[in-house]
């Protein structure tokens, strides 16, 4: 099932989408629903079928959920990816270790959806998508759906001190996720996927990439499992599960540039960039 929300008299709403047509779920956010889910015994699609409307109008999917958290992994693809980052020895050692990176991207206040605008940092010249298969967690940091994440970071004040990590990943319209999410049960695996990432100027492609989760270095269980060990991440939160397309510092973004991150079964989120103070 394709689960997202929008915008009806104001309200963020839950909707069933199928094409460019949504039925809503007057009353509800995606969030009410996850948190549903462990009140009735239900899955995430079963709720939403049972409570949207039958009545199909076209609209403009926004945010899918706002979630509680967005945690954000690295150093997940392979080794060729990392050592491409400047080469870094540190990313390197970081893949090779048995603890994955993890670490706290924000919440909805930093995230934005599908069209709206992603933020570069004024104080960064070279900032990039990070193009990323993303996880809807529900209780128990179960799988509940997936959709697209783009994980933007100022890689130059990463790369200045790996101790600024903060600093290059958590900062207004910093993530982008969309257009929709993927209910599990349609998405049977998630190490099948076609992700490709596109960055136009003005109206030229000037870089694309692709890349297939199959290369996914850390498993998902494992990301899973570490983010969980002594920290109760809230259900509706989001973990993003690390890129492998590497975008060199000749491609740094530029205010006006429009990034497309697309797997076919999950869809195209597309976000303009602009410069944020």
């Amino acid at each position: 099932m394709r689960l997202g929300q929008i915008r009806l008299r104001e309200a963020v709403t839950a909707a069933v989408f199928d094409g460019e047509s949504a039925r809503p779920i007057p009353g509800h956010t995606v969030r009410d629903l996850i948190r549903r889910t462990e009140t009735e015994h239900a899955t995430l699609a079963e709720l939403a079928k049972d409570m949207a409307s039958r009545h199909a109008e076209n609209w403009r999917p926004i945010l899918p959920i706002h979630p509680a958290e967005v945690w954000s992994c690295g150093c997940t693809y392979a080794v060729d990816h990392v050592q491409d980052q400047e080469s870094e020895p540190i990313y390197e050692d970081v893949y090779r270790k048995p603890r994955p990176e993890i670490f706290f991207k924000g919440g909805a206040r930093v995230c934005v959806g599908p069209g709206d605008s992603i933020g570069i940092r004024a104080d960064s010249k070279f900032t990039v998508p990070e193009p990323e298969l993303a996880l809807v967690l529900g209780p128990k940091g179960k799988v509940l759906a997936y959709t697209l994440a783009n994980d933007v970071s100022a890689w130059d004040i990463e790369h200045e001190n790996p101790l600024y990590l903060p600093q290059s990943k958590v900062y207004n319209a910093s993530c982008a996720l969309g257009p929709v999410l993927i209910t599990a049960d349609e998405l049977q695996s998630p190490y099948s996927l076609e992700l490709t990432c596109t960055i136009r100027r003005a109206g030229e492609t000037i870089f694309t990439a692709a890349v297939s989760t199959e290369k996914l270095h850390r498993r998902v269980e494992t990301l899973i499992e570490y983010l969980y060990r002594a920290n109760s991440v809230p259900a509706g939160s989001v973990l993003l599960t690390g890129t492998g397309v590497t975008i060199t510092r000749a491609m740094a973004l530029q205010s006006g540039d429009v990034v497309s991150i697309r797997v076919p079964e999950i869809g195209e989120l597309s976000n303009p960039a602009n410069i944020v103070e």
